[in-house]
């Protein structure tokens, strides 16, 4: 239930949006070339087959994120978690009694939703017989696997840690698991062809997955891939039609497209991604975890400190946010509508002043432009991008910049 508050002047809210919580780990094995999150490689022992023990600062880290927590409970006292993400980094290094103390230590701190969504991040590279199954009893209910191809060549290109084998393990041992599991597959590789593509897809479906998120690989700023681009990309025309390929694909496999880059089935869409795109709010603990916060006069972004060292120093001494921004007023439709937009449903008008605390009336204008541009459909209660709109739609939102 949303939180009644009084309104009192413009950018005021009367009413909190839904709250979920993001908490970082930020290790993994290797840093992939194409990766700009904040993930950081630790050492590995010499026995490649084995999973590292002892290598992650585990209880170090756990302890960081009470105290890290702890610290933010006076800015969300009261407010329910409707969704917990578990991202990196790789979590599913962690060791699943971490896992479950983590998840003990936020429920004890933080009221959940009986039906509260809880997902984990986890790469085929950390999998073992038994894991996610463990996770699950640690009181994960849902799953998201980093698969990305099923090409040994494709992935050593991306410089995964995983080969096609594992990653077949790994979905087959998710599904024995958990009702709702996601797979991370990304397409426009280094020499992948239609044919390829094709392939890749056809094994991704063969799981009937209830959810698939489809990434285009893009050169990230401070990436290796940024400053050293791989060889044989695909140009831009065949990037169209591996869109086109991956849309026919999905649809008649019964997953409904409802993000840019996000394919479910009915009853499985990722809640805690809806709420970041709906404009909801979301405390992130860890290193370099980010943070949005609405307040009856104000919303506020929040970063941690990005390094884990100086995180896990910082946060235990009740220092864990290294800055905190307001969110100016003209600054909130750009922000509102960078999330929204990428649904294909788009948003309900009124939910505009809800999470903004601004009129219809300041976005009337840039509404008009891209409905006379064909990027944007409206009626009485919603406004929603057209398939133009999706194509383009760094050019919709743009609309929405205020100088």
């Amino acid at each position: 239930m949303s939180s009644v508050i009084p309104l009192s002047r413009p950018g005021n809210l009367t009413t909190l949006p839904p709250l979920s919580l993001y908490v970082h780990l930020p290790w993994c094995l290797k840093k992939c070339p194409y990766c700009d999150f904040n993930s950081h490689e630790f050492a590995v022992p010499k026995a490649p087959s084995a999973l590292p023990r002892g290598a992650l600062p585990e209880a170090q880290y756990l302890d960081a994120l009470r105290a890290d927590l702890e610290s933010s409970l006076p800015q969300i006292w009261g407010r329910r978690i409707h969704t917990i993400f578990i991202g990196g980094g790789t979590p599913s290094l962690f060791s699943p009694d971490s896992i479950d103390r983590l998840l003990a230590d936020i429920r004890a701190r933080l009221p959940l939703e009986a039906d509260c969504e809880v997902t984990l991040e986890a790469n085929p590279g950390t999998f073992e017989k038994d894991r996610f199954k463990a996770f699950r009893q640690a009181g994960v209910n849902r799953l998201s696997i980093g698969v990305q191809s099923f090409d040994d060549a494709k992935l050593a290109a991306l410089g995964r840690v995983h080969n096609r084998a594992q990653a077949i393990a790994a979905v087959e041992e998710a599904q024995s698991c958990f009702d709702t599991f996601n797979l991370d597959l990304m397409y426009g590789l280094p020499g992948q062809t239609l044919e390829g593509l094709n392939a890749d897809v056809a094994q991704a479906l063969a799981f009937e997955p209830p959810h698939l998120s489809l990434y285009h690989l893009t050169m990230e700023p401070n990436t290796r891939f940024a400053t050293h681009p791989p060889q044989g990309l695909p140009d831009e025309d065949m990037a169209f039609e591996m869109m086109d390929r991956l849309m026919e694909a999905t649809e008649q496999a019964n997953l409904q497209r409802y993000e840019v880059s996000a394919y479910a089935r009915p009853g499985h869409r990722c809640l805690h991604n809806l709420n970041y795109w709906q404009f909801g709010d979301y405390l992130g603990i860890g290193a370099g975890a980010h943070s949005k916060i609405s307040l009856p006069d104000k919303i506020v972004r929040q970063v941690r400190w990005r390094e884990p060292q100086a995180y896990m120093d910082k946060a235990v001494q009740g220092q864990a946010c290294s800055n905190e921004t307001e969110v100016p007023l003209a600054s909130r439709p750009f922000e509102f509508m960078m999330n929204a937009l990428r649904l294909k449903d788009g948003f309900e008008l009124a939910r505009f002043g809800e999470r903004t605390g601004l009129t219809l009336a300041s976005i009337q204008q840039p509404l008009a432009q891209a409905e006379a541009q064909g990027l944007l459909q409206r009626d009485l209660t919603r406004a929603w991008p057209t398939p133009k709109g999706f194509d383009f739609l760094n050019d919709l939102q743009a609309l929405f910049l205020q100088d």
